[in-house]
């Protein structure tokens, strides 16, 4: 007997019962569907990370000034202004492996734009900070070193505070205050979206440090030349850890602070705790599948018990057919077959129940979801795997029977 017509055999096995194949299929589909939407929404966890790694920078180390101890109270990190600029450009200097390392002043303030006002974050930053921190403008320039050197009053906008301050017209050449300071745009940058910790970060201005130090600040940070953190993106292949190291030794160094103490800055990894997130996305997208695995063997038994079953009331036509002639091998791939098909049908109907599922998921829940096609073919594979499986021991008891004694079971 040939394969096709054990599919037209099994198929017409399956119509009799109608009802009892649909609900033996049932534990296939879901976890045909389980799968492949479980996979998608990890699959789309994993590309917002990579996302983030992107947006971030890569290799990247963002060093922070230290804490001050006053009367035995720490104030935490931050509360000492011991990073100065000179601390960047020596380096990027000194440390071949470093390819851009950038200071930055922070400030937060009122934007105002003719009768539009945005409370927003602005930067003062030297064009390193854009190749450390791969930020590439969208429209307009960013500022030169002319503008560096005499504190120019220009600015580029994130699209966030563009959009809040201008709507759809083009910010380019107009003029914002900040602090009363005005300032002329000359540029937008490209979105970056949220960050690790769900900040917007389009929602900012930047401007050379010098203007932000010598006329938007102000104060004792005009006269130290310090800054609030330092961008140092390493260049590509090499030992992050042997630059942090070479970074840590050359501070210490220049600030003077003998064998013993403490640092007075600190250092954050951002590569490796983006590395860390995407390899628990990863861990959480496998353990995912792996509970949603577990229906598909739950439709295996369900169809292992439907065979068993249909065995036992086909007796008599199994005792038949090999009266006929009909070989242990023919009986074997009818009922193997017939499993397969249930399996097969189910994974089918499964993978459009979680194509479904994912995009309802991304719609209703605003979550990324990814589909691959790997996954969808796992989940078909892994389908037609349970049906042989499952199916086997059943279709091999049907081919064992002897002939006379199926013909004479009631």
């Amino acid at each position: 007997m040939t394969w096709l017509a054990s599919i037209r055999i099994a198929l017409r096995a399956l119509r009799v019962n109608k009802l009892r194949s649909t609900l033996t299929m049932l534990g296939i589909i879901i976890g045909v569907a389980a799968v492949i939407t479980m996979i998608a929404v990890g699959a789309g966890a994993q590309a917002r990370v990579e996302e983030q790694i992107k947006g971030l920078g890569t290799n990247l180390i963002i060093l922070f000034p230290g804490s001050v101890t006053a009367g035995g109270v720490r104030m935490g990190a931050g509360s000492r202004s011991s990073l100065t600029e000179d601390d960047a450009y020596a380096i990027q200097r000194e440390i071949p492996r470093v390819q851009a390392a950038a200071p930055t002043l922070r400030g937060t303030g009122q934007v105002v734009a003719g009768s539009n006002n945005w409370s927003t974050v602005f930067y003062g930053v030297t064009p390193e900070y854009f190749e450390a921190r791969n930020w590439a403008v969208a429209t307009g320039k960013m500022f030169d070193a002319a503008d560096l050197t005499g504190s120019g009053k220009v600015a580029l906008l994130g699209e966030t505070v563009a959009r809040s301050l201008f709507g759809d017209a083009d910010p380019i050449g107009q003029v914002i205050r900040i602090r009363k300071v005005p300032f002329t745009v000359i540029g937008t940058l490209e979105p970056k979206g949220q960050n690790l910790m769900g900040q917007d970060q389009d929602d900012v201005v930047l401007m050379p440090i010098s203007t932000a130090r010598n006329r938007v600040l102000g104060g004792t940070q005009a006269k130290q030349r310090s800054v609030g953190s330092v961008s140092i993106k390493v260049r590509d292949g090499e030992d992050m850890k042997e630059v942090e190291d070479q970074m840590r030794s050359l501070l210490r160094q220049r600030h003077r602070i003998q064998a013993g103490q403490e640092d007075d800055f600190s250092l954050r990894n951002l590569s490796e705790v983006l590395a860390a997130r995407e390899e628990s996305s990863r861990i959480m997208t496998l353990l995912l599948a792996a509970i949603a695995s577990v229906s598909l063997l739950v439709g295996g038994i369900g169809i292992m018990n439907i065979m068993l079953v249909s065995v036992t009331e086909r007796t008599r036509e199994i005792g038949l057919r090999m009266a006929v002639g009909a070989r242990a091998r023919d009986i074997l791939s009818q009922f193997l077959v017939e499993a397969v098909t249930l399996a097969l049908i189910g994974g089918l109907l499964g993978i459009m129940l979680g194509l479904g599922g994912s995009f309802a998921i991304a719609q209703l829940a605003d979550w990324r979801v990814e589909l691959r096609p790997d996954a969808v073919l796992l989940a078909v594979s892994f389908a037609a795997a349970i049906g042989v499986f499952f199916g086997f021991y059943p279709a091999r008891k049907a081919s064992r029977l002897l002939p006379i004694e199926a013909l004479r079971y009631e």
